[in-house]
């Protein structure tokens, strides 16, 4: 076997090759300053700079157009601190509905009584007192367990709103669930039973947490079936909240919505492979597009929603 002969190779002029970098898609330098909508136009148009600005876009047309942004959330984005962010979206009426996972839903209650949430898990994990806090576990339990005599029919957000504003929690403005009941934006809850703390109390009612987020289920799932034209954004949820949405897709496809139009975006720290797929992947090949955005989300988010009020002029 002989080398081959390179002097042989056919090439082609640099001026007719197909090329994915161009200078006017550089970044421009910083400056003194600068607002934040020409720090926004500075960036790249290349890779996630693009990707930022056409979510930003998908969702400025959704408001504009009337169509739904759903945001599924998990705990982390609380605990960053970005609750007043979120209500600030759902008030602008930007967020039509929000989905929270169960420890979303406990970190935003601890907050609405106290004004402080997150326990130190490894030293509760010592004396088996993680997650035994009396007045959460007791107040969360009895409030969706109201769902037996009282309300069959709501789900676990109405639920647990409710029970705040009955006990005058002293930081209600910074509850989601809270803004949602008094804005008529939908607040759902969604658990899988043991994985949260108030599951482990006395008072804990297997039946009535399973309705309860039911409820919630058939709830999100109207939500979603009205997605056409909308943005659904999955953020810092690894597993429950990308395997919900997938179902909640299904249910909605199964009843006929036939959706199309769509964009999805998982933004979280790192990369999963569950909201990858059940988001970002599986979900626009019906008829959407999909985005990944990673990064903090204690700097994230506020980027996001800065660049969205920006561009609506609201």
């Amino acid at each position: 076997m002989r080398p081959v002969d390179l002097s042989q190779i056919h090439t082609i002029p640099l001026q007719t090759r197909q090329n994915k970098v161009l200078l006017e898609r550089f970044a421009r330098p910083p400056q003194v300053g600068r607002t934040f909508v020409d720090f926004l136009a500075s960036l790249p148009g290349i890779l996630a700079g693009d990707d930022f600005r056409n979510v930003v876009a998908a969702i400025v047309r959704a408001h504009q157009n009337g169509r739904p942004v759903i945001i599924g959330m998990g705990a982390h984005v609380i605990k960053c601190g970005l609750s007043p962010v979120l209500i600030d979206l759902m008030q602008r009426r930007i967020v039509t509905a929000l989905a929270l996972n169960g420890a979303g839903a406990i970190h935003d209650f601890e907050v609405a009584l106290i004004g402080e949430t997150s326990e130190d898990v490894a030293t509760g994990l010592r004396d088996g007192t993680f997650g035994m806090v009396r007045e959460t576990g007791q107040l969360m339990n009895q409030a969706i367990n109201h769902i037996h005599a009282q309300q069959p029919d709501v789900g676990m957000g109405t639920l647990l709103a409710d029970a705040l504003l009955e006990c005058h929690a002293p930081n209600l403005d910074y509850s989601l669930l809270v803004a949602g009941r008094r804005l008529g934006v939908p607040v759902t809850v969604h658990v899988a039973i043991g994985s949260d703390i108030i599951h482990m109390h006395p008072s804990a009612d297997g039946a009535a947490i399973g309705q309860a987020t039911f409820n919630d289920f058939r709830l999100l799932a109207a939500a979603v079936s009205e997605l056409s034209g909308g943005v659904y954004l999955n953020i810092g949820s690894a597993v429950l909240l990308p395997e919900v949405f997938l179902k909640a897709f299904t249910v909605a496809q199964n009843l006929g919505a036939h959706l199309h139009d769509f964009v999805t975006v998982n933004m979280d720290m790192t990369v999963h492979y569950r909201p990858s797929e059940n988001v970002v992947r599986r979900p626009p090949i019906v008829g959407g597009q999909g985005y990944t955005l990673v990064g903090r989300h204690e700097i994230m988010l506020p980027l996001l929603a800065q660049a969205i009020v920006d561009s609506i002029g609201a």
